[in-house]
């Protein structure tokens, strides 16, 4: 496993969404579990959860339960494992997504998720989106605020964008240290924010990385000349004798040194596959062949 600088860490290349190990469709626990102890296994270091990802209306926090209960029965080395997750969405009854970036929800959602991942101080605690209600300065203080109080150790935003990265690094310096936005084959609107993340320093940690190839359930309908464009991948895919998912993650990581992706998986053999485009080499040719297939900015 090749590894990638996420502020302090070195972090393996790949990291695991676990998202899809919480919401509708889960898997049962016993393979949920069996599904973060292939991704360690296979030398996957950073495990991506959030409060919100539960099935609608439950009560907050069964991804961050379920990863740490993962950690505490794997019987392997899990020193380096860096745990992220979120704060400021919701779940609510009807599966919608609501958004919360309230300061005083922020911090006692912190509180919260420490409690439940059982550690002294959250690894990287990220703001899940920005609150259209809520000044953005204020909802990055409160992580500020968080840090200052050795609650989080770093922190990090996500679905936002190039004058709110500016902002959060502001306030935070080199303590923001990672940038999640959607970022895949098929969904390229956020390559100004990976570019700023190549030269501010944040890690830029692409969600549902598998846009156009897989579904992830908060992806938006996929349309045919999605699935035509992106037809290289699998050309690509069956000339390595590889999955067409593990070409289009060998694709990120050849974007930036700054990108680590983040896909999801409910099946072990799924993160083991993921967890192969870490050793990927593609050919100049060959990403020529991909950028261009890939669907354009905008």
């Amino acid at each position: 496993m090749r590894h990638r600088t996420l502020g302090p860490h070195r972090v393996s290349a790949i990291g695991l969404g676990a998202m899809p190990l919480s919401i509708e469709g889960h898997p049962d626990e016993r393979r949920a579990l069996a599904t973060v102890h292939a991704a360690l296994d296979a030398g996957i270091t950073l495990l991506d959860t959030a409060d919100s990802y539960h099935l609608p209306g439950a009560e907050p926090g069964h991804n961050e339960l379920l990863v740490a209960r993962a950690l505490a029965t794997y019987g392997g080395d899990k020193d380096g494992v860096l745990v992220a997750t979120k704060g400021g969405r919701g779940r609510p009854a009807d599966g919608s997504w609501t958004v919360n970036g309230d300061p005083r929800h922020l911090k006692a959602a912190a509180e919260a998720s420490l409690r439940r991942l059982g550690v002294e101080a959250i690894g990287l605690y990220q703001l899940h989106k920005p609150d259209p209600a809520v000044p953005f300065e204020e909802s990055v203080g409160a992580l500020r605020e968080l840090l200052d109080a050795g609650k989080i150790r770093l922190a990090g935003v996500s679905n936002t964008d190039v004058d709110q990265i500016r902002a959060a690094h502001r306030i935070l310096g080199d303590r923001l240290v990672s940038v999640q936005n959607q970022y895949s084959p098929a969904v390229r609107d956020s390559e100004a924010e990976l570019r700023l993340c190549a030269g501010l320093g944040p890690a830029f940690l692409p969600w549902s990385p598998l846009g156009g190839i897989s579904r992830s359930s908060l992806d938006g309908p996929s349309g045919r000349e999605h699935d035509t464009r992106l037809g290289a991948f699998r050309a690509v895919a069956q000339e390595h004798g590889v999955s067409p998912q593990r070409v289009a993650l060998a694709w990120l990581l050849a974007r930036s040194p700054a990108v680590i992706p983040i896909p999801g998986a409910s099946r072990p053999e799924t993160i083991r596959d993921s967890a192969g485009a870490a050793d990927l080499m593609l050919s100049a040719q060959e990403l020529e062949r991909l950028n261009s297939a890939a669907v354009p900015v905008g």
